[in-house]
């Protein structure tokens, strides 16, 4: 009946936010999979595959002069692992739980530690794939070096939080208008198929199609990522800052969006989607 609260310091409502975000991100992949191995090995053969499909595609069709002189297999990952890792990471934070969630019935439980949940639980899936696969190819085909492995993996951050701050624009959107919503969203993940530039070298665009990829994030920390991943190669045509403050300013909108979304929605609304 009687209940002493107290206040937590800055440093305890830290601790207790990031143990609770843990054992969130833990349920998220785990629920992913019954199985950790399988799981993982499921994430590897997808980035297996569009491997091997570029490859061939890139020898059948003479492609491979195109490729920025180095390591092809390199090359090619530079571009499937952080276009891959982006649009999980859309994916995965626009289907995040929303405040309808029966597990939003917890009193910790919030919609904040739902969404991060479910960002790091696949970048932990997207990174662990990734090294895997790498440590393998190191081993068994050709050793791999790279001038600056950490600005290129930092890049493989960039691309995950970029993909992420578009997702909560979308799930901050989905209550409101949800056909628009998956519309938009298959529409952008198709599109990034090409408008990722993991196909080409962005130096060799001329201005004239420039324009027509530069607005994407992911086609400047693709770009980016291959010159800190080759000695021979200085992009030109990307920056840094640029997906910098594209997913600042997402994350600041979807965070408005989704604190005016949690404080409207109902029921009703999930029984249109």
């Amino acid at each position: 009946m009687f209940k002493h609260s107290h206040r937590k310091s800055l440093f305890r409502a830290f601790l207790s936010m990031s143990e609770l975000m843990y054992h969130a991100t833990v349920r998220n992949v785990r629920s992913s999979h019954g199985n950790a191995v399988v799981g993982l090995a499921l994430n590897m053969m997808q980035a297996m595959i569009m491997l091997a499909a570029f490859y061939f595609m890139f020898t059948i069709l003479s492609l491979r002069g195109t490729a920025i002189r180095g390591d092809f297999l390199i090359y090619l990952m530079t571009g499937i692992f952080l276009f891959l890792t982006h649009n999980k990471g859309l994916g995965a934070v626009m289907g995040a739980e929303g405040p309808t969630s029966a597990m939003m019935k917890h009193a910790p439980m919030n919609t904040v530690i739902a969404i991060g949940a479910s960002a790091f639980g696949e970048l932990y899936t997207s990174v662990l794939s990734m090294f895997t696969i790498l440590f393998i190819y190191h081993i068994a085909i050709a050793n791999i070096w790279m001038p600056d492995p950490i600005m290129t993996f930092a890049m493989f951050l960039l691309a995950w939080a970029s993909g992420c701050a578009i997702g909560l624009v979308l799930l901050a959107a989905k209550p409101w208008v949800p056909g628009l919503v998956r519309i938009a969203s298959t529409i952008y993940t198709r599109a990034n198929m090409i408008a990722s530039g993991k196909m080409f070298v962005a130096n060799t665009l001329p201005a004239s199609m420039l324009a027509m990829f530069d607005w994407n994030p992911l086609f400047h920390t693709i770009d980016q990522a291959r010159g800190f991943a080759f000695i021979n190669y200085y992009p030109h045509n990307s920056s840094i800052m640029y997906p910098i403050k594209v997913t600042i300013v997402l994350l600041m909108i979807g965070m408005m969006g989704e604190f005016v979304t949690r404080r409207s929605v109902s029921l009703s609304w999930f029984a249109r989607t």
